[in-house]
């Protein structure tokens, strides 16, 4: 194989799915240290992309979550052809396949999912009973095919240098003088994996009253639920939501002492940035998709009903969050990591 094995990763489109896809380029650089590992993303990604010391650059897909443009997709495979030995393929649907094959990459990896014979030369199926873990399945694939499954997986870290928090800091005009709790109460996915805002309020307002600052964070859909908990704090919360980028975002969040988050794309920016972290689960499972940091603290009622998986609670309770009291997560925030 050629020296240096030059790597194309097609990656996921989900901000938390990115995160781990780390572990994955990480165990690439363990196995082949003089590989280069290019990835293939949307857009928003690449200032994340730009965080993780091992990816030398990212090619912005030009086609949004969901769009076929099977000429888009010819054309840019064309540009990339003669440039990569190996394309790794994250995702299970058949069009994600078409980049790497159009570009003539000679070895194409990922799992067969949509019945992707041809446009793969290395399809691999997928065993979920083994590989029970997005990071696992992620990592599995930069591994031969005969390797001992599951395979262990290192943990996603983000660099943020000196340099990106002096600038977010004079942008913002942080406050460094006070301790820094940061509060992620969004969730793309549905109501059904949102802690209650009066939850997060709570644990705000405690900890306002120790002497801390509350940031929160998350898109411009989050900005409502955001809004909800600055007003249940008297308007003393800072609310970044739908007013930084992603890069902004987790440079900001570099700063933080804490993070209570939701299962969410933030919740994975924040373990890879090591930082002391509350997660709390409702209808996701945090055995397939937890925060890949050790010292997380993972906060789940286990109710009978959960996980289900759904965007809303189809009993219209969602006791999994509401019951989870403010008391619960304010606890696990003063444990010992």
């Amino acid at each position: 194989m050629p020296s240096p094995h030059n790597i194309l990763v097609v990656g996921p489109s989900w901000v938390g799915d990115m995160v781990m896809a780390q572990s994955l380029f990480i165990t690439l650089k363990q196995r082949l240290p003089d590989c280069h590992i290019d990835v293939l993303a949307p857009a928003w990604s690449l200032p994340l992309l730009a965080r993780m010391p091992q990816v030398r650059q990212g090619i912005a897909m030009p086609l949004g979550h969901g769009q076929f443009g099977l000429g888009a997709r010819f054309g840019l495979g064309r540009q990339l052809r003669g440039r990569y030995d190996q394309a790794i393929v994250l995702p299970n649907s058949w069009k994600s396949g078409l980049v790497p094959f159009f570009a003539g990459i000679p070895l194409r990896t990922g799992y067969l999912g949509e019945l992707r014979w041809g446009l793969l030369n290395d399809a691999r199926r997928l065993d979920k009973n083994q590989l029970t873990m997005t990071v696992q399945r992620f990592v599995a694939l930069g591994l031969p095919a005969a390797n001992e499954q599951p395979p262990t997986y290192p943990i996603p870290q983000l660099a943020i240098s000196a340099e990106q928090r002096r600038q977010v800091s004079d942008k913002f005009r942080i406050d460094a003088g006070k301790k820094i709790l940061a509060l992620c109460p969004g969730a793309e996915y549905g109501p059904a994996k949102r802690w209650p805002a009066e939850h997060f309020a709570a644990v705000a307002n405690a900890k306002i009253g120790e002497g801390w600052q509350v940031w929160l964070f998350g898109s411009d859909k989050d900005r409502p639920v955001a809004d909800t908990i600055v007003n249940l704090t008297g308007g003393v919360c800072r609310n970044f939501a739908g007013e930084t980028s992603l890069a902004e975002a987790v440079d900001l969040l570099s700063l933080a002492d804490a993070v209570i988050s939701n299962d969410s794309g933030l919740m994975h920016v924040a373990a890879a940035l090591d930082k002391k972290i509350v997660a709390v689960y409702g209808s996701s499972d945090p055995g397939f998709t937890p925060p890949l940091n050790p010292a997380a603290h993972i906060l789940t009622l286990k109710l009978e009903c959960s996980p289900c998986f759904k965007r809303d609670c189809p009993f219209g309770h969602t006791r999994c969050l509401v019951d989870l009291r403010p008391e619960q997560v304010l606890a696990a925030l003063e444990a010992e990591r």
